[in-house]
């Protein structure tokens, strides 16, 4: 059954997904290091401000496809340049083109070489992240999913640290990996249903069989973008290696193309398959929770830190997904956007402790704060958040997964409580030796504050914590009937007979 509505009259989509590319263009003919800058800060502000009126416009009374753009793209596979959004989709959309405008501010010092390039892959990056999560089309979809994975790893290996060639590589095999065992799904549904069309996907589910292994390939690849444990092993070191905006890309919106798939193809496509790897997938979950919050608790190089705080973020995340009820789905979302609200703030500021001491060693910036109150503040802000405290966004949403928990097993929410234990332990530990140090602090006595483009890279975030954090209707009501719909699509086909036992 399709739930695509009718096209709209002007194209949103198309117009965001493809803006990016043209301002990577026209940045090809742009002198001055100056000028490249502000074009494309200019124009990543322009593709976030026309992004907003999708959210005016969206009608979060219906799960169907909204904003819907259809043309013929290769008649003879069946292959459609299809788009549309529902409200699984539409705010990972808004957060990819909010974040792009502070990653331009996040790299306005720290970027010295080949300037113009590195602006280009941004560029670049932003309309593959936009195109993943607007396609309709299978193959439309990996085609996006694709073209970001050389800009990305072109953002490590070029401008990353004195590791980049190895963390590049070690990204680009990981996540190359995982694409051909998506793009096998994709073509055995293909054969299965008759066109790359997701909702026609949606709509024939195969035999209990198919979808196990239709289910495995999936899984398997997003596994690996998430990163779920135990394929994480490439992320710390992309995060380590890479330049600020790179590790703000992976972690705010790279991960959650990981968490989106198994949302768009594996619950929804393989119900059956869903349910015979449900437990499986939890206890994947609860290990990366677990894992990552001692492995976090056991860094004394920021980045590290918070890089393994991403795998038992993204715990949270999966695990809400495969409790398979409203709370846990909805909690999954909002912890996605969650994270990438504050672990992307957070490596904002490690990026601004190393332009300033050329280190991320906890030992090294030890009583930073003392120098520096504004960004002691930020940074005390975004850890609360990181550790889920009561008022700030990542509370909602760790909540709502805690609770879909509970209703699904009281001893599995047993299970994540040393997770939230460890996450106040390591972040907690991170502020305190930052913010105040002890008796032997490094001389920072001619370290400066946060000047007006570090605050106005991290302000717009700070707002979001709170609001999210006191006021999350706005968010989850976008939400509600598309998770429902997801859920009775997840859970229908099995009380109506549609599987066939493997």
């Amino acid at each position: 059954m399709s739930v695509s509505s009718s096209p709209d009259a002007f194209p949103w989509l198309s117009v965001l997904i493809f803006s990016p590319l043209v301002a990577a263009g026209i940045m090809a003919f742009l002198r001055g290091e100056r000028l490249q800058r502000a074009w494309a800060l200019v124009a990543t502000l322009v593709v976030a401000l026309g992004s907003l009126p999708l959210y005016w416009r969206f009608d979060p009374t219906t799960a169907a496809f909204q904003f819907v753009e259809h043309a013929s793209w290769i008649p003879a596979l069946k292959v459609n340049y299809t788009l549309g959004l529902d409200g699984i989709s539409l705010l990972l959309v808004l957060l990819t083109t909010m974040v792009m405008p502070l990653c331009v501010l996040a790299s306005w010092r720290y970027i010295e070489t080949r300037l113009r390039e590195f602006l280009v892959c941004l560029l670049v990056m932003e309309s593959a992240m936009v195109g993943v999560f607007c396609a309709l089309d299978g193959i439309l979809f990996f085609v996006f999913w694709e073209a970001m994975l050389i800009p990305m790893s072109l953002l490590i290996g070029v401008w990353g640290g004195p590791r980049r060639i190895y963390a590049a590589l070690k990204f680009f095999i990981y996540t190359m990996s995982g694409s051909v065992l998506l793009l096998v799904a994709l073509i055995a549904l293909r054969l299965h249903v008759g066109s790359f069309h997701i909702p026609d996907m949606m709509a024939r589910p195969g035999s209990g069989v198919f979808q196990c292994w239709v289910f495995l390939a999936f899984a398997l690849s997003f596994a690996i973008k998430v990163p779920m444990f135990p394929f994480h092993t490439w992320l710390p070191a992309a995060h380590v290696e890479a330049p600020t905006a790179g590790s703000v890309l992976l972690a705010s919106i790279l991960l959650k193309m990981g968490t989106y798939g198994f949302l768009r193809f594996c619950l929804p496509i393989t119900p059956y398959g869903t349910q015979v790897f449900m437990p499986y997938l939890l206890g994947l979950s609860v290990a990366a929770i677990t894992y990552g919050g001692f492995a976090a608790l056991a860094q004394n190089d920021l980045k590290k830190l918070v890089a393994y705080s991403s795998v038992a973020h993204m715990g949270f995340a999966t695990l809400g997904i495969f409790v398979l009820n409203e709370a846990g789905i909805e909690g999954a979302l909002l912890q996605m956007i969650n994270h990438g609200v504050t672990t992307g703030a957070l490596f904002i500021a490690v990026g601004i402790i190393y332009e300033r001491l050329h280190t991320r060693e906890l030992a090294r910036v030890a009583g930073l704060g003392k120098h520096m109150p504004v960004f002691a503040t930020f940074l005390g802000v975004f850890s609360l958040s990181s550790l889920a405290f009561p008022g700030t966004n990542s509370f909602i949403g760790e909540f709502l997964v805690l609770k879909s928990a509970f209703l699904y097993s009281p001893a599995l929410a047993l299970c994540l409580v040393p997770g939230v234990v460890l996450a106040a332990a390591y972040m907690l530990r991170m502020l305190q030796r930052v913010a105040y140090g002890g008796p032997a602090n490094p001389h920072h006595a001619g370290v400066k504050d946060l000047g007006f483009r570090e605050t106005m890279s991290l302000a717009p975030l700070l707002v979001f914590v709170f609001w999210i954090g006191l006021h999350p209707e706005p968010f989850l009501r976008v939400m509600h009937a598309s998770v429902r719909h997801l859920l009775a699509q997840a859970n229908g086909a099995a009380a109506h007979g549609v599987f066939v036992s493997p």
